[in-house]
């Protein structure tokens, strides 16, 4: 993986083999941080990376100047990983080890942003919850959004407070507002 823009740009990050994820690719973050840069000033930025894995978001965003990110992951060795390159970086990311739905439940932050990137085979009932909690206990600033990177199986556009979907080959983002 790499970083696509700001101050790391072009700087690629190989993560160990072992951890259990699925990095969203390149084509795809590109677009979506696209969207984002036309909605959003990065410097003025709290995002919430929820299912961080190998921390490829959370990368993207501190490069373009979002001044705390919290990235949160159930998997100890993606911490660690993410923990190790942020520090190498010295980038604003604070990791959590925790269940999303659990950290989500217990958090008293707030974000801009919530980015999950759940893995791919999780139920639509399973996504729902994810929006239902963010949106059930305020977690979002006004004019932020939950963004849900899912497979393109899945249509959320039912959902309460869902806003567009933007699909880039088999990763498709729903966003809530």
């Amino acid at each position: 993986m790499r970083i696509v823009s700001g101050i790391h740009k072009g700087k690629r990050i190989t993560a160990p083999k072992k951890l259990p994820v699925r990095p969203t690719t390149d084509f795809a973050k590109e677009a979506l941080f696209n969207i984002l840069n036309n909605q959003y000033h990065f410097s003025a930025l709290k995002v919430i990376d929820l299912f961080s894995g190998t921390g490829n978001i959370a990368y993207e965003f501190a490069s373009r100047g979002a001044q705390e990110i919290i990235a949160v992951d159930a998997h100890f060795e993606c911490v660690k990983f993410i923990n190790k390159i942020s520090e190498e970086m010295n980038m604003p990311i604070r990791t959590v080890k925790s269940d999303a739905f659990k950290f989500l439940n217990a958090t008293g932050e707030t974000a801009h942003i919530i980015f999950a990137d759940p893995p791919y085979n999780f139920e639509v009932d399973v996504l729902k919850d994810l929006a239902e909690i963010t949106f059930s206990r305020n977690l979002l600033e006004d004019g932020g959004s939950l963004i849900i990177e899912h497979s393109k199986k899945i249509d959320l556009s039912h959902l309460p407070h869902f806003s567009e979907v933007r699909k880039y080959g088999n990763s498709v983002f729903s966003f809530f507002v």
